[in-house]
């Protein structure tokens, strides 16, 4: 039971990559910085997965929860910024304009990014890629803490 436990929390997180795949590419909804920073601890998962598979023991698979929960963090923190309940990194949202010169606010727009963190590009059921990452990661973490919890 552990082993499937494992390897469906390793298939949630391979999944949540296909999909941020597959929307960037099939979809042609480019990702913002923010998005990047949720890919990474899926990809992370997914190796852990594959390394618990080959090495015994319990502490991969809290490494492997660990990753899933920060990437539900991530996606809790973006789409707090999404919604503007606080602000992003300025790296990737936009800034005031008030009392900007025309040269500065010029400055302002031509070094915004071409993708902003704090626009939702697509949603279902009022909720955004961000917290749609945030809901399905937290449920792969408790996969990965029940494979943990399971006595093989």
């Amino acid at each position: 039971m552990r082993r499937i436990l494992i390897l469906t929390a390793a298939a949630g997180s391979a999944a949540m990559m296909l999909g941020a795949l597959g929307f960037q590419y099939l979809g042609e909804l480019p990702p913002c910085k923010m998005c990047y920073w949720q890919r990474y601890p899926h990809i992370a998962a997914v190796g852990i997965g594959m390394l618990a598979l080959m090495i015994p023991g319990t502490p991969l698979l809290y490494l492997g929860a660990l990753a899933a929960l920060t990437t539900a963090g991530i996606g809790v923190y973006h789409s707090g910024v999404e919604r503007g309940y606080w602000e992003g990194p300025t790296t990737c949202t936009s800034g005031p304009i008030g009392n900007l010169t025309p040269d500065q606010l010029m400055d302002q727009i031509m070094g915004a990014p071409l993708v902003r963190c704090d626009e939702v590009p697509w949603e279902m059921f009022s909720l955004s890629m961000a917290s749609w990452n945030a809901i399905l990661s937290f449920g792969i973490a408790l996969l990965w803490i029940a494979a943990a919890r399971h006595k093989s």
